[in-house]
This record gives C-alpha cells, structure tokens and sequence, in this order.
C-alpha cells in the first residue's frame, strides 16, 4: 500500500460540510477522470497485457462510480460541472519523468498516490457522514473501500511493470512531495 505522510486536517471537512454541493459535484468530476486516466493508460500501453486487463476492470468500476455520484448529484438537483484543472493532481503530474519506465512507473505511482488521498479523505467522509448526511454513509463507504483497492493496484502493477525495487524507491518521492503538497494547499469543498 502506499502510505501517505501527512493525514488531512480536520479543518477538511468543515470545508466539505460547508458547501456539501460543491463537494459532491467535484466527486463526480474526480471519478470522470479517474475513469479516463485508466483508459489513457490503456490507450497508451496496449502491448502490455499485464497492465491493460487490470485497468479495463479499474476503468470500469470508476465509470460506475461516476455513475453512482451523478445519480446523487441528480436526486438533490445538481448538475455536473465542466472539468476544472485540479492544482493537487496537476502538481502531482508534474514530477512524472518524460520516458520509458520510468514514465510509466510514475504515472502509475502518481495515480495510487491520488487514490490513496481519496481513500483517505472518503474514510474522513463516511465517519462523518452519520451527522450530515445518514443516508450517504454506506454508499462513502463502499467507495472508501474501493479506493483503497485502487490504489493497491496501481502500486503492484508499478512494481509488475517496472521493478519491485525502483518502485519503491520512487513512491518514497513522490509520497514525500505529495506531503508537501497538501500542506501548502488550501481545504476547499472537494475531494483534494
């Protein structure tokens, strides 16, 4: 698993519960493109069948969450928004080196280290949940879980497709900037 440095301030969730609406547009957004970076993947490393089946099913589970979080949005008369850039995965995006494996490791280990944030603050969430919003909890928890699969996977297929050794070393970097990272980031009603 990849383990996160630094936990998400309490002070995270009064922003969710502050603006719930927003929140909940921006899941939907953040799983939009989880959904698209599995297939991007994909698209861009098809002769690699280690890699392609796993995130076809990845892919797949993340279009049904997007699907799950727009029925909510729907139900309490929301719409989705049209995609902003989130500054917390553009950054994250920005220590991915340019070639070979080492690109691939990277945005696999860049993709494990968003979802273990989401899985961490999707925990948060459905601990919280019973207070706001009860009839959501079994629902956040059921994604919490799933992205703690998540971000399993792309770990292991780092290590499958580029290394055991080199993996580690490089997620050990990038959990230390993405450290840096939250703590300069202001807590907004989103997911990151």
């Amino acid at each position: 698993m990849l383990d996160l440095r630094s936990p998400t301030p309490p002070a995270w969730l009064s922003a969710v519960f502050s603006d719930f609406s927003a929140f909940l547009v921006d899941h939907a957004a953040c799983e939009k493109k989880a959904f698209s970076n599995g297939m991007s993947l994909v698209s861009r490393y098809p002769e690699r069948q280690g890699l392609v089946t796993p995130l076809i099913a990845f892919a797949r589970e993340e279009l049904e969450h997007f699907a799950l979080v727009h029925a909510i949005l729907a139900a309490r008369g929301l719409t989705l928004a049209r995609d902003e850039p989130d500054l917390y995965a553009k950054e994250l995006r920005s220590q991915v080196r340019p070639h070979g494996d080492d690109n691939l490791c990277d945005r696999l280990l860049v993709a494990g280290i968003i979802e273990a944030r989401s899985c961490e603050r999707l925990c948060l969430l459905a601990d919280a949940l019973p207070s706001h919003e009860p009839s959501l909890v079994e629902t956040y928890q059921s994604l919490a879980r799933a992205e703690a699969r998540h971000h399993g996977l792309f770990l292991r297929l780092a290590r499958q497709e580029t290394g055991a050794a080199s993996t580690e070393a490089r997620a050990q970097q990038l959990l230390d900037f993405e450290a840096k990272l939250v703590a300069k980031l202001p807590l907004r009603a989103a997911v990151h």
